[in-house]
């Protein structure tokens, strides 16, 4: 007896790197390694799980002596935002961004997104010590968990709901960048800047001049990241930069642009690999009744709850409103008020970021509250948004 004809390994790799793309898939994966960090870290060998997390490795001349934490949040998360400032560049010049009206509806909603929830922390916070740089936590949106949620529950909404988010997360998250880059930024080294600012000078021009070598491009990337860091500014901004500096139109004759390539090779790793070892590290808090209790009694952690869950409701939804009713932007095709209001609950959904800034705004026990916090808030946004969507859904299957 004969088996079958056996399928060649680079096409199993391809198939297994495209079920990795979706949004579904990232999003279970992003879930399941929070779970396994809160667990680790709730269980008896809890010292093993922070003793690799705060385990040091690298150069020390290059300022790199690093902790295993901080390199997920350092470097694995530059790769994060690289994807992400790759598919915003894209939307932007090829894409259902490129018009002036729908592009600037989601870029509106994510500086309501960004202002409302850090004025709610403010003022639930007001006088607590930390909250003049915890409020900047509730700002961000995180992108893959909310596409995630969208994906699974939102299957018969139209493609501009998808278009909104992803526009609105990687904005709304551009800007917790730059709050951190300024916020955070305890040490300037100008020298470091300006080899930086050399770097990126150059990948733009090599863009320009078609070079495709990966050769030169990965070390011209290591590069960035590594005067980035020393300079003082958090590393991330690296991958940010670098990606709204590839090019996104395709020449004639040629198949795919470098940010379509970079972005189909680069996203499996950034959802696979990047974004759930940040999580893995990032998400280790000790939970018990005690801290649970402590977020909904104590200024700080309540702060941040309130201003994700209904801040960046109110700050999403109504600037929406507010520039489609004066005329400065126009609704998403096909959508109506209802989705908006469906996926600014999902815009509570702070996770990846708002654990970053959690991390780089506070200290100790306030630290764990905060991130506390913003798992809470982050479930909450999810299981809210998620009926909301599953009952549009519905109504937009019905209508079709």
């Amino acid at each position: 007896m004969t088996s079958g004809p056996t399928r060649p390994a680079k096409a199993v790799v391809a198939d297994f790197a495209r079920y990795l793309r979706t949004e579904t898939t990232g999003g279970m994966i992003l879930l399941g390694a929070t779970a396994l960090a809160l667990l680790w870290a709730n269980s008896p060998i809890e010292d093993i799980y922070r003793g690799i997390r705060d385990f040091e490795l690298g150069p020390e001349f290059l300022h790199l002596d690093l902790t295993i934490g901080d390199w997920a949040k350092d470097g694995l998360l530059a790769l994060f935002f690289f994807v992400a400032g790759l598919e915003l560049k894209r939307e932007l010049v090829v894409g259902e961004l490129s018009r002036f009206k729908q592009a600037i509806l989601p870029v509106v909603a994510a500086i309501g997104g960004m202002i409302v929830p850090a004025l709610v922390a403010l003022a639930v916070g007001w006088g607590t010590p930390g909250i003049d740089r915890a409020w900047a936590i509730p700002v961000a949106t995180d992108i893959a968990f909310a596409l995630g949620v969208l994906a699974l529950t939102a299957s018969n909404l139209p493609s501009s709901a998808r278009v909104f988010l992803l526009s609105l997360a990687v904005v709304d998250d551009l800007g917790a960048i730059l709050v951190i880059a300024i916020l955070f930024t305890t040490k300037f080294d100008l020298v470091a800047a300006g080899v930086a600012v050399l770097a990126l000078s150059l990948y733009a021009y090599l863009q320009h001049r078609r070079v495709r070598s990966a050769w030169i491009y990965v070390p011209l990337a290591l590069i960035t990241w590594v005067a980035v860091h020393s300079a003082g500014i958090h590393a991330t901004i690296a991958g940010v930069a670098l990606g709204l500096l590839t090019r996104v139109r395709a020449d004639e004759g040629e198949e795919h642009a470098p940010a379509i390539r970079l972005e189909h090779r680069l996203q499996p790793w950034s959802a696979a690999v990047a974004v759930p070892l940040f999580a893995l590290f990032a998400a280790g808090i000790t939970v018990n009744a005690d801290s649970l209790g402590a977020v909904f009694t104590t200024a700080l952690p309540l702060a941040v709850l309130i201003g994700l869950v209904g801040g960046k409701f109110v700050g999403i939804f109504g600037a929406s409103l507010l520039a489609v009713k004066f005329k400065l932007a126009e609704k998403p095709r096909g959508m109506g008020w209802r989705d908006i209001g469906a996926l600014s609950m999902l815009g509570g959904v702070g996770f990846t970021v708002s654990l970053l800034i959690a991390d780089l705004a506070l200290d100790d026990d306030a630290v764990e509250l905060a991130k506390t916090a913003v798992l809470i808030a982050s479930a909450i946004a999810s299981l809210a948004a998620a009926g909301t969507l599953v009952h549009r859904s519905r109504v937009h299957a019905r209508d079709d």
